[in-house]
């Protein structure tokens, strides 16, 4: 967006100047949209945490009620793949893990305040990843 603006005003002086070179604005309104795009992606939060590490968080916080990716308070919402698809409010993603490891829902207690945004982010990762693999 910014690249934009700059664009644009870099126009509009251009047009007040003596002896202005000439310029391609196709070619500086593709390279204004392919850096905004870079910007952009560059921009969006990584949840990428470290499953290793994780995994460690993981078995000092949760194993209690959750070992093996299960439930041991209401049996059916285990972190077992079709059952984080189904109860996980947001679906299935490190995001929506984040969000319940860190505010807590129902018996499960907020982590938020026990465990850094780090260890968090690192135990979403190995939720979904263990997830995906069954647990095993």
């Amino acid at each position: 967006m910014k690249i934009t603006i700059a664009a644009t005003l870099l126009a509009s002086a251009s047009a007040f100047t003596v002896n202005q070179p000439k310029v391609d604005f196709g070619k500086v309104a593709q390279g204004a949209a392919a850096a905004g795009a870079a910007a952009f992606l560059i921009a969006q939060p990584a949840f990428a945490g470290d499953v290793g590490a994780g995994e460690q968080v993981f078995n000092a916080n949760c194993a209690a009620c959750h070992a093996g990716g299960q439930n041991v308070i209401m049996p059916e919402k285990t972190l077992e793949k079709e059952a984080l698809e189904q109860y996980l409010a947001g679906g299935r993603n490190e995001k929506s893990v984040i969000t319940q490891v860190t505010g807590g829902k129902n018996a499960m207690p907020a982590f938020g305040g026990r465990l850094s945004d780090e260890d968090i982010a690192n135990v979403a990762a190995y939720v979904i990843a263990s997830s995906d693999a069954g647990w095993e």
